[in-house]
């Protein structure tokens, strides 16, 4: 059986008491620019760095990328390759579809080379369930399986499922600054 993501978050009350703030399952969000894939956006926090104690209760999760010392957490189900839809439809109502549910995601792709994008953060990603290629700009690929972890450097690269399964993969960005 599939994993099925869920979102539990803690907090404390104003006497200082730890409470559950959040039991829920995560709702999946699609876009035909991606066609196949599910988007889990769980949790994220301000740019500039989080803070704990009585702080916020709701996630930061737009724009998609966080900023300098911003984090997002999310899941990402990818479909096969072989089984995805086609991406139907106008490109640009496809974009505004995006925009609007995710927005931020689409501006870092690059329109020239489908998949391949470069984003100003650091990314961990955890294979969850399936395989999936991770590909560079050199070509290159490396194939992750359950238990897989990347470190992803701000390099420009895509993602492609190649198996036969649809491939989950958990993702935690933190908002970095660009070294020339």
């Amino acid at each position: 059986m599939p994993i099925q993501p869920r979102l539990i978050v803690t907090g404390r009350e104003p006497d200082g008491t730890s409470v559950f703030v959040t039991d829920r399952p995560a709702e999946p969000i699609s876009v035909g620019a991606i066609p196949g894939s599910d988007f889990f956006l769980m949790w994220g926090t301000e740019d500039g760095g989080a803070t704990v104690g009585t702080g916020p209760r709701q996630p930061r999760l737009f724009p998609f990328f966080p900023g300098t010392g911003g984090t997002r957490v999310l899941f990402l189900r990818w479909a096969p390759e072989s089984a995805a839809p086609e991406r139907l439809g106008d490109p640009d109502r496809l974009a505004a579809e995006a925009a609007g549910k995710l927005p931020g995601l689409m501006d870092v792709f690059e329109p020239d080379d489908p998949g391949m994008h470069t984003t100003d953060t650091v990314d961990y990603g955890i294979c969850l369930e399936g395989e999936l290629h991770l590909e560079l700009d050199d070509g290159k690929e490396v194939k992750l399986t359950p238990g897989a972890c990347v470190v992803q450097q701000g390099t420009r690269h895509a993602w492609h499922n190649r198996g036969d399964r649809p491939a989950l993969m958990c993702y935690v960005l933190v908002g970095a600054d660009r070294a020339s």
